[in-house]
C-alpha cells in the first residue's frame, strides 16, 4: 500500500511539497503545495501546461498531471517544512510516454520480467564559479594539478559539510568528498541503489548542490566545459546487474572478474554508444569535453573512442573491480534518468542480441589510440549524436519510434537556435549561448 503523505507530512511537520518532473532537457520543473492539499494531489496529480516545459506538446493539448511517487519523498535537509516528491507524467488517463522517469520505469520494467535490476551510482562533478559564472569562486585555487589538493577542498568545507550533512540526514550514506582534476571542481559520492532511487537522488542531489551554493554566494555549475582550459564536467556511472540479492556481474575466476553475461551487456553499450551519446551528451557543450585536447592538468579524462579495458581511466568503459563496470561517457547535462534508461536499453540488447564487446584493451587511449584505427569514434558534435540516435534501432525499439523523434525534433530545433546565432568549433572560445543556456543544466 503507497505511504499516505497526508499523514506523513503530519507526522514529520512537513508544510508544503515541491512536486516535481524533469523533462527531456533534464530542466527540473515543480509546483509548491500545500499540506494541506496533498491528498487530493497524491491522487490525482497535480497539474501542468507540457507545451510550456521541453517536452514535444502545443498549446492545444490537455493539462499533464504529475502523480506523485510517495517512495522518492525527500524532505529539504535545510527546510525541514519543505519536502520533495518525484512524479510521473499522465495524459488523459496514460502515463506520458516521452517522459524521463517513464521511459526508464518502462526499460526497469523490461528487466524485471527478466527477474533482474540494476543497480548503479554516479560520480557527478561540478564547479563553483562566481554568480555570473565567468571565474571559478576560489582565485587562489591555480595549481596546474589540482586534483585532491587539500587546501583548496578546505577552503570550501562549509559548503561542502553541508551538502554532505544534507545527503547524510537524508540516509544516502555519502563516503567521501574530494577536489577534482580542474581548478573549482568538486566531486562527491554516495551509495549506489537501485537505478530508479539513483536516477531520483542524481536529480536531487544537483538541486542540493545549486541551492547550497547560492546560499553561499556561489552558483554551481554542472556544465560539461565551462571553461576550456580546465577539464570538463563528468558524470560516470557505475553498474551491476542483480537478481534475488546475487550480483550476475560477478565472476571471480573471470581475469576481469565478470560473467559472460556481463560482456553480452557491456557488448550491447559499447554496439549502441554513438546513438547513446544523444542521451548521455545531451548539449552543444557536451562536445568540448569528448575527445577534447588536453587541458592545464595534461588529461581530459574523457573518451574519444568506443572501446573498454581494466582499471584505465583512458577508455570509455573501464572495469575498475570484480563485478561492476564504469561507464565514463556522460558528462553533467546528463538527464538523470535518460542515463539510466539509455544503460539498461542497451544492455538488454547486449544480453538477448549476445553482442561480443571483443577483447578489452590495455593501453593508454590517450596516447595510443591512433594505432587502433579500427576502433569507432564517438560522435564530435550534437548533430552527428543526433544522427545516429535517429537509426539506432536498438533504441528505436527500445524507447518507441515517437518518443526519440519527440527527442529529437526538440533538440535540432536547439541546434537550430544556436546556428542562427553561433558556430560551433573545439577550435574556437566557449560561445555565449552556451554558457546562457548550459551554465544552469
Amino acid at each position: 500500500m503507497a505511504k499516505d503523505l497526508a499523514k506523513i507530512a503530519k507526522q514529520k511537520k512537513i508544510k508544503y511539497f515541491l512536486i516535481s518532473f524533469v523533462d527531456l532537457f533534464g530542466v527540473l520543473r515543480s509546483k509548491l503545495v500545500p499540506a494541506e492539499a496533498i491528498k487530493d494531489m497524491q491522487k490525482s496529480g497535480a497539474g501542468f501546461a507540457g507545451f510550456a516545459t521541453w517536452l514535444d506538446m502545443t498549446p492545444a493539448d490537455p493539462d499533464m498531471f504529475a502523480i506523485p511517487d510517495p517512495e522518492s519523498l525527500m524532505q529539504l535537509p535545510w527546510n525541514k517544512e519543505v519536502a520533495w516528491l518525484a512524479s510521473d507524467l499522465w495524459m488523459n488517463g496514460k502515463p506520458v510516454e516521452a517522459s524521463p522517469r517513464v521511459m526508464l520505469k518502462k526499460q526497469i520494467g523490461r528487466l524485471d520480467k527478466k527477474n533482474m535490476i540494476l543497480k548503479s551510482g554516479v560520480e557527478s562533478e561540478y564547479f563553483l564559479v562566481n554568480p555570473e559564472g565567468t571565474a571559478i569562486s576560489d582565485l587562489r585555487d591555480t595549481q596546474s594539478k589540482p586534483c585532491y589538493d587539500q587546501s583548496a577542498l578546505m577552503r570550501q568545507y562549509d559548503l561542502i559539510k553541508e551538502i554532505c550533512d544534507s545527503m547524510i540526514k537524508l540516509g544516502w550514506n555519502p563516503y567521501q568528498n574530494d577536489h577534482e582534476d580542474a581548478n573549482g571542481q568538486f566531486e562527491m559520492n554516495w551509495d549506489y541503489s537501485d537505478s530508479l532511487t539513483t536516477a531520483d537522488r542524481h536529480v536531487f542531489f544537483k538541486f542540493i548542490v545549486k541551492t547550497i551554493a547560492e546560499k553561499y554566494g556561489l552558483r554551481a555549475t554542472f556544465m560539461p566545459k565551462p571553461f576550456e582550459n580546465l577539464t570538463g564536467n563528468g558524470c560516470h556511472a557505475h553498474i551491476s546487474l542483480w537478481s534475488e540479492g546475487k550480483n550476475l556481474f560477478l565472476d571471480k575466476g573471470d581475469k576481469l572478474g565478470l560473467t559472460r553475461l556481463a560482456y553480452y551487456f557491456l557488448g550491447g553499450i559499447l554496439h549502441s554508444a554513438e546513438g547513446l551519446s544523444a542521451f548521455f551528451n545531451p548539449s552543444i557543450n557536451s562536445y568540448r569535453r569528448i575527445d577534447a585536447p588536453a587541458p592545464d592538468s595534461g588529461a581530459s579524462w574523457s573518451p574519444s573512442k568506443i572501446s573498454y579495458t581494466g582499471n584505465n581511466r583512458t577508455h570509455m568503459i573501464r572495469i575498475p573491480d570484480p563485478g561492476r563496470f564504469e561507464l565514463r561517457l556522460m558528462d553533467g547535462s546528463v538527464n538523470p534518468y535518460l542515463l539510466q534508461a539509455g544503460i539498461i536499453a542497451a544492455g538488454i540488447d547486449g544480453m538477448e542480441q549476445k553482442r561480443d564487446p571483443g577483447q578489452p584493451l590495455f593501453i593508454n587511449m590517450y596516447t595510443d589510440g591512433d594505432n587502433y584505427p579500427n576502433l569507432k569514434k564517438l560522435p564530435s558534435n550534437l548533430e552527428q549524436a543526433l544522427e545516429h540516435l535517429s537509426s539506432n534501432e536498438v533504441l528505436l525499439s527500445a524507447f518507441g519510434k515517437k518518443n526519440i523523434t519527440s527527442y529529437l525534433k526538440l533538440k535540432q530545433q536547439e541546434l537550430k537556435d544556436f546556428n542562427s546565432k553561433e558556430t560551433f568549433s573545439k577550435k574556437d572560445s566557449i560561445t555565449d549561448w552556451e554558457k546562457i543556456n548550459t551554465l544552469d543544466c
